[in-house]
């Protein structure tokens, strides 16, 4: 299965396993790579179960091969495919796939330019290296967890998007197709050592930036970018919804002061952090005077730096959504697109999960695998 995209054409096994790893899959896939998921033959209680594969929409644009990889021919079966692959990814904690005798040396034994992505939490090496972990487990030890959430209150998770995906997926993504870029001119392929912690570290360069010019305290909602500005915040409207206004630069802020209705003397020190939450006060009462949907109807559109908080059944819905297509249904699925767009090579609309094994016998055989050598995996249990 060839998809439509700028990716096309690049051939990627994916062991299967939850959270980063999927996604990277995911993102390849949704841009058109063949991504050949390795799913295990019964379930492992492993992440949170949806109840159908239809809605594991991280391994969908995908196909699925279930193998027994305790079977020395599930495992020559991925070794096969990896002689024509170009990127690997799985997400097993460190040696796991080594063990299994599919670890990169293996590989490379078959396929020297082959790209090996490795994605967990801590790393490949350090103290803590093997110990289990989730997403806020590894954003804990950045600085990242500590500094989101409100003032007086304990720190709060934000979801899985900085950890798994954020710092996890999108990095492994990133580096593994640098790896690839850099393989055809070398000839070789190395690992990708993709670690949450330092994804997620990464990606607070620029507030350890602001940290170093004494521009942040280290006091959740007492900055610019964590709701401490009142320029910069989240307020309930009448109705009991939300909106975020986020009015930094002089002139936006001159524009939230306008359209609010109120006077440049009622806030006119914007800058003072000894001031905002005066003005916070005085914000939140103006715009606890209309509906969400009013402060919509005045700001939206405006230079104020404005957007109603949706929800996840209002936002495909929003004018701004729906015609850039930001969402779409697949078999009954309201899921976001694929992103980012490209001009001359766009990406095709995503394909549903599969069930595991679902593909196993057409993927196989497009990856060059005979069919009596098909029927005789099938036949000892090595694939489903």
């Amino acid at each position: 299965m060839r998809g439509q995209g700028p990716l096309s054409g690049v051939k990627v096994v994916e062991l299967a396993g939850i959270g980063p790893g999927p996604m990277c899959g995911m993102l390849f896939g949704d841009l058109g790579a063949d991504v050949v998921r390795i799913d295990r033959q019964t379930a492992a209680d492993l992440g949170i179960d949806r109840g159908s594969n239809k809605w594991d929409l991280l391994n969908r644009s995908k196909r699925s091969v279930a193998a027994n990889l305790k079977m020395k021919e599930g495992v020559e079966t991925v070794l096969k495919l990896v002689e024509g692959a170009d990127i690997l990814i799985e997400g097993m904690r460190p040696g796991v796939t080594e063990r299994l005798g599919l670890g990169p040396d293996d590989c490379w034994k078959r396929n020297p330019k082959l790209v090996y992505g490795r994605v967990t939490g801590w790393g490949q090496d350090g103290p803590i290296a093997h110990a289990a972990g989730h997403d806020m487990n590894y954003i804990a030890l950045t600085g990242a967890l500590h500094a989101i959430g409100e003032k007086g209150r304990a720190p709060v998770p934000p979801l899985n998007l900085v950890g798994d995906f954020g710092g996890g997926a999108l990095y492994l993504a990133f580096g593994c197709l640098a790896a690839y870029i850099e393989a055809q001119t070398s000839g070789k392929g190395q690992v990708v050592d993709a670690a949450m912690i330092d994804g997620a570290s990464n990606l607070m360069t620029a507030i350890y930036g602001m940290k170093a010019a004494g521009r942040i305290v280290q006091k959740r909602g007492s900055n610019f970018l964590d709701g401490g500005a009142h320029f910069y915040s989240v307020y309930e409207t009448s109705d009991g919804k939300y909106v975020s206004i986020g009015s930094i630069e002089k002139k936006f802020y001159a524009e939230l002061i306008e359209k609010a209705g109120m006077s440049p003397d009622d806030m006119p020190e914007q800058l003072n952090p000894e001031k905002w939450p005066e003005y916070k006060e005085k914000l939140a009462a103006v715009i606890r005077r209309k509906t969400r949907d009013e402060w919509t109807e005045i700001m939206e559109g405006s230079d104020v730096c404005f957007a109603p908080i949706l929800d996840m059944d209002e936002a495909p819905k929003h004018a701004h959504n729906v015609a850039r297509d930001t969402f779409v249904d697949i078999d009954g699925v309201t899921q976001p697109n694929a992103a980012p767009r490209f001009s001359r090579t766009p990406n095709g609309k995503p394909t549903v999960a599969p069930n595991p094994g679902q593909d196993t016998a057409e993927a196989l055989s497009d990856w060059g695998f005979e069919k009596s050598e098909i029927d005789s995996l099938k036949s000892s249990g090595a694939v489903l």
